[in-house]
């Protein structure tokens, strides 16, 4: 019981269906049952990948989290930290020899992530930016890895981009946010160069995010359905520019709305 509350099966299960969405938008409903094995393949990566990343984390956290959450597997001794370990290791290693059943592009995307997760609980956690950076890549590559898996990138670099630029701008409005709890912890961003600056580089990652927006149809990659779609999310985005300055919280639930809005947006364009 302890390992899956280790593993946080619900996280796995949202990451599978996140990479099962880029799937189908960038295939085609109509085509998804050609990639269906490699589909449920990369889903299985996702699980696996997810589940070793917690494992990961929570080893890695475990002095901290004797505090902060104590009621996880590792301070309440139902898995120890060695044990954790070892399941991140093995599921790591689950993950990239699954990957050797879809393609090329997939084990590149699979090695690169799992090469970034460990920087990131290693070494950039702590580091700000860098630590931002790491967490945008891995929310992309998700998106990435399902084009990937049926061999439609065009559509799938778009979307891991949009992803990546809307996740940057939201964790660095949550370091706004989480600024006097991090301090003796962390040296983030709002803390080497205030919260102002800081608060105009989110900004610019909601904006630049609206302004890759138009891209998968210009391209004639989506349908023109995806259009009013997406001005939805737009807008959502450029609220979420200007409001975090006041309401941090508010700003990065409300860029979470927004990429979800984004998120229906391209499977409506792609599906109809």
């Amino acid at each position: 019981m302890g390992y899956f509350r280790l593993f946080r099966l619900g996280n796995c299960v949202m990451g599978a269906f996140g990479a099962l969405l880029a799937a189908v938008v960038c295939a085609g409903l109509e085509n998804i049952e050609d990639f269906a094995i490699q589909v449920a393949y990369s889903m299985s990566v996702v699980i696996a990948f997810t589940a070793a990343g917690n494992s990961l984390n929570d080893y890695f956290d475990r002095e901290v989290d004797k505090v902060a959450h104590p009621e996880r597997p590792i301070p309440t001794g139902s898995v120890t930290p060695s044990g954790a370990l070892i399941a991140a290791v093995l599921l790591f290693a689950i993950a990239l020899a699954l990957s050797f059943m879809i393609n090329l592009w997939s084990i590149a995307i699979v090695i690169t992530s799992i090469a970034v997760m460990v920087g990131y609980e290693r070494f950039l956690k702590a580091e700000g930016i860098a630590g931002n950076l790491a967490i945008s890549w891995l929310t992309g590559a998700l998106f990435l890895f399902g084009g990937a898996a049926v061999e439609s990138l065009d559509l799938a670099w778009i979307l891991a981009a949009l992803a990546f630029l809307a996740t940057l701008g939201r964790e660095i409005v949550k370091d706004i946010q989480d600024i006097e709890g991090d301090k003796g912890s962390r040296l983030t961003l709002p803390m080497r160069i205030g919260t102002r600056r800081a608060g105009i580089l989110a900004s610019l990652g909601f904006l630049g995010a609206v302004a890759l927006s138009p891209a998968p149809y210009l391209l004639d990659l989506l349908s023109v359905w995806y259009v009013p779609a997406v001005a939805v999310a737009d807008a959502i985005f450029i609220y979420c520019a200007l409001i975090h300055f006041r309401e941090p919280k508010k700003g990065q639930k409300v860029a979470k709305l927004a990429m979800l809005v984004a998120l229906l947006a391209f499977l409506v364009g792609g599906v109809f």
